[in-house]
This record gives C-alpha cells, sequence and structure tokens, in this order.
C-alpha cells in the first residue's frame, strides 16, 4: 500500500549503530548500555594532578618577578629625573605613572592565580602607589588643589 509506511526495528537499528560505533579506536565501553558517561581529561605522564589552567604562569618565579618588575618602576618614580610640569614632560611622567599601575595589575593578577598572598599584597601597593602618582599630576590640573597647575607650557614670546 503506497500510504502505509513501512514499520521500523528502532531497537535493532541501535544495537547496530552502537556494534559499530564500538570497534572505533577510542570508543567509550559504556556505549550504549544507558550508562551517563564523563569526558576523559588527559593525565600528563609523571603527574598526579590536572593540567595547569591556561593564561597560569608556570612558576612563582613568574609571578615574583612581575611583583619586583613593579615594585621596581614604582620606586623609579621616586627619582624622575625631569621635571613634569608641563607639556611633553608631564605626558611622559603620566605615561610612567600609568605603566606603574599597569605593573601592579598584572603581578595582581598573577600572584591571585598563584594564591601568593604576600605578592597580592605588594601588587595592590604598586597600583594604589601608581594611582597616587598619577592623581598628584591630575588633580591640580582639574581645579582640586589651591593654586591650579597647567597642561600645557606657555609659548615663550
Amino acid at each position: 500500500m503506497p500510504g502505509k509506511e513501512k514499520e521500523h526495528d528502532w531497537d535493532r537499528e541501535m544495537r547496530e549503530v552502537d556494534k559499530l560505533l564500538a570497534k572505533l579506536p577510542e570508543a567509550d565501553p559504556t556505549l550504549g548500555r544507558g550508562v551517563p558517561t564523563v569526558p576523559k581529561t588527559p593525565r600528563l605522564s609523571g603527574g598526579t594532578g590536572a593540567p595547569p589552567a591556561p593564561g597560569v604562569p608556570p612558576s612563582a618565579f613568574a609571578t615574583w618577578f612581575r611583583v619586583g618588575l613593579g615594585v621596581v618602576v614604582g620606586v623609579g618614580m621616586l627619582v624622575w629625573p625631569y621635571s613634569h610640569v608641563c607639556g611633553a614632560k608631564l605626558l611622559f611622567y603620566l605615561i610612567g605613572a600609568s605603566t606603574v599601575i599597569v605593573a601592579g595589575v598584572w603581578g595582581g593578577i598573577s600572584s591571585w592565580r598563584r594564591r601568593l598572598g604576600l605578592a597580592h599584597l605588594l601588587s595592590l601597593g604598586v597600583v594604589l602607589w601608581g594611582l597616587a602618582l598619577v592623581a598628584g599630576v591630575v588633580l591640580p590640573r582639574m581645579g582640586y588643589a589651591s593654586r591650579p597647575a597647567i597642561w600645557f607650557c606657555p609659548e615663550p614670546k
């Protein structure tokens, strides 16, 4: 009859599919038995733990290097060799102070991931020091101080 569809034996067809899947080289032995499967995670040879998360530095030394770099740059800003009253020298000073903030955040993220408490505290201190450096230059130029400062140097006459 043209209107009547052929009945499928789905159980037989699924058993056939399971047999074919079982022949695959990395087939799950519980496939098709109604057992929920958990994906296998690759183990590192010789290691007992899980593989390190992506983006995590390989050692605590790398984290301490980042934090130390931030501290050195922050201390270096104390002995900035040029005046930073106005103009391009002010711009370069602000770039240097912003670099202190970035170095502190970089060390803070790394120390947070490695769970190094002292390094994290130092990184937070570097970030706060960088913010203080920027605030010391920007706030007087925004009218916060009693004697306002200027952004651009006046041209000589």
